[in-house]
């Protein structure tokens, strides 16, 4: 406890403002810590009472006034024991009936209202996405061009291996391996980067950690399958040479 270390703060009293108003409010129960509106912001104490609790004991008009707008409802929590159909008109009906005066400006679940919190972390998440998507395209790209001008400049090469007994397979691994060789080069160099960005980035995170194993080994998978498909179109029409054909062209 940090107002009341060592003790049991039910039945202690507080207030605001002043020390005159020290035992303005009693504390009848304690609940953990939360975080109300921005999950950046460090904890913050925090109390609640009753809506109809009004403290008379004021006498400075700025805490008066302060005091009776807190009267007024800004906001309500409604828990319901399972599923409610047409939640929306039933919950304004309900209110019209307490007081056909309340205004209701707008129904929101509590999921929605928590996700509110994270509209610009979403956006900037979407972003990244989108442009990762990118790079992995530009990569394939690049990758595919790169591998059909290496059959390209090896086309005599490749002839002469097909003609001395080379199969389509092995034609075809020999192009495929180039091209994994150099993935696995980028993974060598992109995993350390990946996982040292992460531990910087850590404190910036909120509710994931900074490494995550699945998330890595599916951009792994990912970035492995394009290789293949980026390397794979080359690799058979380097396989689909004709070794005469090839000889001539030298």
């Amino acid at each position: 406890m940090l107002f009341f270390p060592n003790q049991d703060p039910v039945g202690k009293h507080f207030g605001l403002d002043s020390p005159r108003y020290a035992g303005s409010f009693e504390i009848v129960g304690v609940f953990a810590d939360f975080k109300m509106n921005n999950p950046y912001r460090p904890v913050r104490p925090v109390f609640l009472r009753p809506l109809t609790q009004q403290f008379s004991g004021y006498k400075e008009p700025p805490a008066i006034s302060f005091e009776t707008q807190s009267m007024f409802i800004g906001s309500m929590i409604l828990h319901f024991n399972a599923p409610q159909q047409n939640a929306d008109a039933l919950i304004r009906r309900t209110l019209a009936g307490i007081d056909p005066n309340l205004t209701v400006i707008d129904i929101r679940t509590y999921d929605a209202q928590v996700a509110r919190n994270f509209n610009g972390e979403r956006i900037v998440a979407q972003l990244t996405s989108l442009f990762g998507i990118l790079a992995l395209v530009l990569a394939s790209v690049g990758l595919y061009g790169v591998m059909s001008y290496f059959v390209a400049r090896r086309t005599s090469e490749i002839g002469i291996r097909m003609a001395l007994g080379a199969t389509r397979k092995s034609v075809v691994s020999m192009v495929l391996r180039g091209a994994l060789w150099q993935i696995l080069i980028g993974l060598a160099i992109g995993i350390p980067a990946a996982l040292f960005t992460g531990h910087l980035m850590q404190s910036q995170l909120y509710g994931v950690g900074g490494f995550d194993p699945l998330a890595l080994a599916g951009a792994v998978f990912v970035l492995g399958l394009c290789t293949t498909v980026a390397g794979f179109i080359p690799a058979r029409r380097a396989a689909s040479i004709d070794p005469m054909q090839a000889l001539r062209s030298e």
